[in-house]
């Protein structure tokens, strides 16, 4: 995301998140798992499309229920296209999970109790209002069995025309 998405998302996340799950600041998941024999794969194709491709143009539509946590919904045409990219690039090698489209969202609580869920849920609605989201790059990283480690991230290059 851009800086400022970023600050605000992961201000919620560290406020509403239970910290002993929070490993990662605030993102948006496009793959849950790729083999991590591809990274240097991955890496040299991500390249390719932060330097060909525009930052994609995203939206925020809604503050919406995990049942026991709460996430922002995303629409961004721009950002499936360049995950389908990637996801042709690694079909043989993508789980079943990663084989459909994803819902794109990013997510501030998750594994709390859904009393709490949905008191944050109303407090975030109240004042939610659709606006533009900056995507400024794409990511990836490694499962440590709980913590992640950054392998990678990458920013777009050209401007949206």
């Amino acid at each position: 995301m851009g800086a400022a998405d970023q600050r605000y998302f992961d201000v919620l996340r560290s406020a509403h998140f239970p910290p002993e799950r929070n490993h990662l600041a605030a993102h948006i998941t496009l793959f849950h798992q790729l083999p991590p024999s591809c990274i240097d794969e991955l890496d040299r194709l991500v390249r390719a499309i932060a330097a060909d491709t525009p930052p994609p143009a995203a939206n925020l539509r809604e503050v919406y229920s995990l049942g026991q946590g709460v996430a922002f919904r995303i629409d961004s045409p721009d950002l499936l296209a360049i995950r389908d990219r990637i996801a042709d690039h690694f079909a043989g090698m993508l789980t079943a999970q990663d084989r459909g489209t994803p819902r794109l969202h990013i997510t501030v609580q998750n594994k709390v109790s859904a009393g709490e869920a949905r008191e944050l849920l109303t407090r975030l609605s109240a004042g939610f209002r659709p606006r533009p989201l900056k995507i400024a790059g794409l990511a990836a990283y490694h499962y440590l069995g709980g913590p992640w480690q950054p392998a990678f991230a990458r920013n777009f290059h050209r401007a949206r025309t």
